[in-house]
């Protein structure tokens, strides 16, 4: 490490990871339930089995954001951290906070759940996504401002480079929208409104500087391309990303009662959105061409570029298909909707979440990246993860048509209803259960490439100072 305030990112990329592995065991629930109805119920009912699911993911990529944060900004800034022990009480706050929420969706019924935390002080519970008890909102909220504050501290006694203030931008402005998930006004249509202010606005809005900011640092760090030209294309990637993200939320606001306006300005910018991340594919194969070096840490290599390339697939692709007004018309609430979700999330977070821990890792622990044998064991999990993901995002599309051929399109006298369609699509979500089973093969081949790495760390090199 070049400075030791960076070994406050060490807890954070750990308990992210054992986050991971706890929401891809609920997925595998979740699969299964789909198929096997009654499956590990009353105790796993379906409807907890998906909050913590979903609940799980954002937790830990936060974790993984902020874990990156610590490593990086020291680095940036060129400067220690300004408060270590600030960074591991609010990782300790905020660990200990998750897993009892957690254990509170698992243990007590919901409606219970919301009497012991004083939900009837401060209605915020019972929304997609922002599930969570008030008391664990107003914790999170805390937790971030805190982090924040540490981060703006460090940086403005340090040096400033665009990496950083693209990132503190990103990072406000998650802290900024989550004040929106408070918010829960009596009238769905403007509850759904300002509900998208938090979801929309963080994974299609402020979390691509978060990953902009990240992705550019690393190929800094293993390419040696100039910084400014890295600058320039992290500038036009998020002015790509703020102009059609934020316009973009119309895309939400289709069949919810909202202005019809909304139906030209959402998919007019929905069709925008794709474009930051297909820069971003431009941006990492730019700087593999450019590269002034051979960095020996080809694993996190693969994972950045991975990264671009998924995100351009599941944002990208897969967001346009049924972004436009007149085909979300018929696709709106299908599985279609799930398959671009698991692969958005999965391209753009998930994998350069892996790709910061990657890199970082074996820094954190004295090394210039892991040893030959569990890069490729490593490289091995990215395409086995990557390939098993496409596959659910395939299946889930298939799965999706078929609702729409059985549901939607036929006339009102020829639509079938929604359990029968379900039935006609079993056979689908078994091949989908079966990509979950060898998506999580690929995430334990990631998780045993580090106990591989530590095996045979004489055989990796050692730090470069100059790195």
């Amino acid at each position: 490490m070049k400075y030791a305030s960076q070994a406050v990112a060490k807890p954070y990329f750990a308990f992210a990871m054992l986050l991971f592995v706890g929401q891809i065991v609920f997925g595998l629930i979740l699969g299964t339930q789909y198929i096997i109805g009654d499956f590990l119920f009353p105790e796993i009912p379906f409807n907890v089995a998906r909050m913590v699911h979903t609940n799980l993911l954002i937790v830990w990529l936060l974790f993984a954001f902020m874990g990156a944060t610590y490593y990086l900004v020291p680095e940036e800034s060129q400067t220690e951290l300004w408060s270590p022990k600030l960074g591991y009480a609010l990782f300790w706050i905020f660990a200990v906070a998750g897993v009892l929420t957690i254990l509170g969706y698992l243990l007590v019924p919901y409606a219970r759940l919301a009497e012991l935390t004083g939900n009837d002080l401060l209605p915020t519970m019972g929304r997609e996504f922002l599930e969570q008890p008030t008391v664990t909102k107003i914790g999170i909220a805390l937790v971030v401002a805190g982090f924040i504050l540490n981060i703006l501290m460090t940086v403005l006694k340090g040096r400033k480079t665009v990496v950083n203030m693209v990132l503190v931008t990103g990072l406000i402005g998650l802290a900024v929208f989550w004040m929106f998930s408070f918010y829960n006004p009596k009238s769905l249509v403007l509850d759904k409104y300002f509900w998208w202010w938090v979801v929309h606005l963080w994974v299609e809005g402020v979390w691509e500087l978060i990953l902009g900011a990240i992705l550019a640092f690393i190929l800094i760090k293993t390419t040696g391309v100039d910084r400014e030209v890295v600058e320039k294309w992290l500038y036009l990637i998020i002015a790509m990303a703020l102009i059609s993200g934020i316009l973009g939320t119309g895309h939400h606001y289709f069949f919810i009662g909202a202005p019809s306006y909304w139906l030209w300005i959402g998919s007019i910018f929905s069709a925008i959105e794709p474009l930051p991340f297909f820069l971003m594919v431009l941006f990492a194969l730019s700087m593999l061409r450019q590269r002034r070096r051979e960095h020996p840490n080809k694993a996190a290599v693969t994972w950045a570029v991975g990264c671009t390339i998924m995100a351009f697939l599941g944002a990208g692709v897969w967001g346009f298909l049924h972004t436009l007004a007149p085909v979300n018309y018929y696709t709106h609430g299908t599985q279609l909707t799930a398959a671009h979700g698991h692969l958005a999330f999965f391209g753009a977070y998930a994998m350069i979440g892996m790709a910061i821990i990657s890199y970082a890792w074996p820094k954190l622990h004295g090394r210039e990246c892991n040893s030959p044998q569990a890069q490729r064991l490593e490289i091995w999990s990215c395409w086995v993860m990557s390939l098993s993901m496409l596959a659910i995002t395939l299946l889930l599309t298939w799965a999706g048509w078929i609702q729409v051929e059985l549901q939607r399109l036929p006339a009102d006298a020829g639509a079938i209803g929604y359990m029968q369609t379900q039935d006609a699509i079993m056979h689908v979500y078994w091949m989908r259960l079966a990509a979950g089973v060898a998506f999580a093969v690929g995430l334990g081949m990631y998780l045993y490439s580090f106990l591989v790495a530590r095996n045979t760390r004489e055989e990796a090199p050692a730090l470069m100072t100059a790195a």
